[in-house]
């Protein structure tokens, strides 16, 4: 390829100036001498073009091939129904076909679903994949995904690209699904109390109603028909302190694109007003302020403190104006508002007969509606005057043989101890002795059948029991010794520790369940880590289903005792749901809603403004009759790109320079030898003319 080149070997505005000067001398030349003059211009001409350095450039060039980009859009969307089968069969085909265009050169560009929410990004990917081609090289953009994009340029002039872009949309026009959509979700409940939750079923191709299942910490709670495009109410107790998680479902279409979306799960954090706490207290001993101090350290307990020091027998006829102690209001605190208290704790209490046998059957009755119980006890449990000796003793885990233990001892974890999360991990539990202070008494007791203490203490008698009864707790610690931890006893030892976690277990905190399975993403991408506390010596494999309902099976590992772990990496964003025989766990990878779950039907119209914009076009691949429809492909000069059965690629003709020769046209002896015979032409002619 031969080409002509201005090199100046001078600023181009001087060349100009130089050039508007010879004209204005050759006009005044010609004027002035007539035709003899256009041997001056010659020779101007010929200084100017030596000054622009003119050159005859040869191209050696080799043609290469233009680049059609076809984007594969493989985002969470693009996995439902058949849409799978058909991004493969049209990609394959596509693959034959650009195969057989001897003039093109294809580059496929595979999309994942991109991290976070940011949903399905195919012009991003588009503009990195083409970093390297030239713009004038791209001679089309095929896009193959179902038209859900969420990086769409505004415009034409915001594209990355010029070329055409034609899009094949996979899915089909008749798509059903029906999803469920929050739209009053609290985050925060007052433990006891309801609170409200709205919601719709939002359908498309449905039968006008469903029915819904709400299930809350994995147990059916309701189960209703609503009318589907129409906000309903769901009214639910907060039943503990903690994560409620609360899950409403949707029945499934016949035949709908997924059912990931027809489940929404809610967790409601528990929050207590006030812990209530009763605390009573029978005969003064040393360690009676280590409960009242613990307890009212914390600002969210509400402690009502009693100590019984005034006994019936002990009536002497005083006037009660007189009196300095105030009457135990019996009546008032165990039968009118015992159900307003969260924990009953009886610390060395004697039965004086302040309490009437109807009010034990009302802590009884209490607790086993939910309520819990923790019995401190002294000498006086071994007594006659025992509360094993009341009506209480059909929840108490355990009741005493007489023996009182007056030595020291070393607290220790039992082997149910070692796994249950109450004593676990224990600071100073891991020495062998544990490191931490003597205790000076133990009351003896036999636990009942079934219950297994989690401390034990002086000849490996129980120290501390704990048992279920119904919906409630009991707690039985035998020995009323506490105190010296507290009070740095031979070094002391970890009451804080071990009475807030026995506080909490009674008030149900979640975190101290003996049976649980929990999971939460660690932080490293999609990794998520599930742990299941158990206090048997195996664990149940863990089922996971994914948001699409793929299902896998996780072994567990032992991690603590009584603690089994694992770990994986979620292949999906969403709602994965892990179940262990009765047990269940959510948790969310990603957002709890993502973008490619809320839009899930296919779409033409998207992408339709910018497609036609380059010239492109959009068209759906299912035919009415099941099958698939898949466009020839050409390359055409001509203003029209795409037809009913075809889509274009505009060639660019690009090549690539090989070789390039300069030959210089106003440098050398033969531009020096014109000018000379041009200076010596007007010589000759200037001298001849003024001889005549």
């Amino acid at each position: 390829m031969l080409s002509l080149s201005l090199a100046p070997l001078v600023p181009i505005p001087v060349l100009w100036a130089l050039g508007g000067l010879a004209a204005i001398l050759a006009v005044v030349a010609f004027l002035a001498r007539g035709p003899v003059a256009l041997l001056r211009v010659l020779v101007l001409a010929l200084v100017l073009l030596a000054l622009a350095n003119p050159s005859l450039v040869q191209e050696e060039r080799e043609p290469v091939k233009d680049i059609v980009a076809v984007v594969v859009d493989r985002s969470g969307s693009q996995g439902l129904g058949d849409r799978p089968a058909m991004t493969e069969k049209v990609k394959a085909e596509l693959q034959r076909r650009l195969g057989t265009l001897t003039e093109i050169e294809p580059r496929f560009v595979e999309v994942p679903e991109a991290g976070g929410d940011e949903g399905t990004r195919l012009f991003t990917a588009l503009s990195s994949a083409l970093a390297d081609v030239p713009p004038d090289r791209l001679a089309g953009v095929v896009m193959l995904t179902d038209g859900v994009v969420h990086d769409i340029p505004a415009s034409l002039a915001a594209a990355s690209f010029k070329a055409p872009l034609h899009v094949l949309v996979t899915g089909r026009p008749d798509e059903r699904d029906r999803q469920i959509r929050l739209i009053e979700a609290p985050r925060f409940g007052i433990v006891g109390r309801d609170q409200t939750i709205r919601a719709e079923v939002m359908e498309r191709g449905g039968t006008g109603s469903a029915v819904v299942t709400v299930r809350r910490d994995g147990e059916e709670v309701v189960r209703q028909s609503v009318r589907t495009g129409q906000p309903f109410n769901l009214t639910l107790r907060v039943e503990h302190g903690g994560p409620n998680v609360v899950e409403i479902e949707a029945e499934a279409l016949p035949g709908e694109l997924t059912t990931a979306n027809n489940r929404a799960v809610l967790p409601i954090e528990g929050i207590r007003e006030k812990l209530r706490v009763l605390l009573v207290s029978g005969e003064p001993h040393a360690g009676e302020r280590t409960w009242r101090n613990l307890l009212k350290s914390d600002a969210n307990v509400d402690l009502v403190h009693f100590t019984i020091l005034r006994p019936p027998e002990k009536q002497d006829g005083t006037p009660i104006s007189e009196l300095s102690l105030i009457a135990f209001p019996t009546r008032e605190l165990f039968q009118q508002k015992i159900k307003d208290f969260d924990l009953i704790v009886f610390d060395r209490y004697a039965n004086q007969s302040v309490l009437p046998s109807s009010y034990f059957d009302n802590i009884v009755r209490y607790v086993r509606e939910g309520g819990a119980l923790l019995i401190a006890a002294g000498p006086e449990f071994a007594s006659a005057a025992s509360l094993a000796r009341t009506r209480l003793a059909a929840i108490l885990p355990g009741e005493p043989n007489g023996r009182v233990v007056e030595r020291a001892y070393k607290a220790a974890l039992t082997n149910s101890g070692q796994r249950h999360p109450v004593t676990r991990d224990l600071p100073g539990s891991e020495a062998s002795p544990p490191a931490w202070g003597d205790w000076l008494r133990l009351i003896g007791a036999e636990v009942r059948p079934g219950v297994t203490p989690i401390l034990s203490g002086a000849d490996s008698l129980p120290l501390l029991a704990l048992s279920r009864e119904e919906k409630g707790r009991v707690a039985l610690l035998l020995s009323d010794h506490a105190w010296l931890w507290a009070r740095g006893y031979e070094g002391g030892g970890p009451h804080l520790d071990l009475l807030r976690r026995l506080g909490h277990w009674l008030m149900k905190e979640p975190a101290l369940e003996e049976e649980a399975l929990r999971a939460a993403t660690t932080g490293h991408g999609r990794e998520v880590r599930v742990e299941r506390q158990t206090m048997g010596d195996t664990a149940e494999p863990v089922t996971v289903t994914a948001p699409s309902g793929k299902t896998r099976t996780l072994t567990l590992n032992p991690d603590k005792p009584g603690l089994f772990a694992a770990a994986f990496k979620a292949e999906e964003l969403g709602l994965h749901t892990l179940r262990s025989g009765n047990l269940v766990a959510f948790v969310s990878v990603g957002p709890a809603n993502p973008r490619e779950l809320v839009d899930v039907f296919s779409d033409t119209e998207r992408l339709r403004p910018l497609a036609e914009a380059t010239g492109g076009s959009v068209r759906r691949l299912a035919e009415a009759g099941g099958g698939i429809a898949i466009p020839r492909l050409q390359l055409t000069r001509s203003g029209r790109l795409s037809g009913s059965d075809w889509i274009g690629f505009r060639p660019s003709d690009s090549a690539v320079v090989r070789g390039v020769s300069v030959y210089p046209l106003g440098l050398g002896l033969a531009a020096l030898a014109a000018l000379a015979a041009a200076v010596l032409a007007m010589w000759l002619a200037e001298g001849r003319r003024g001889r005549v």
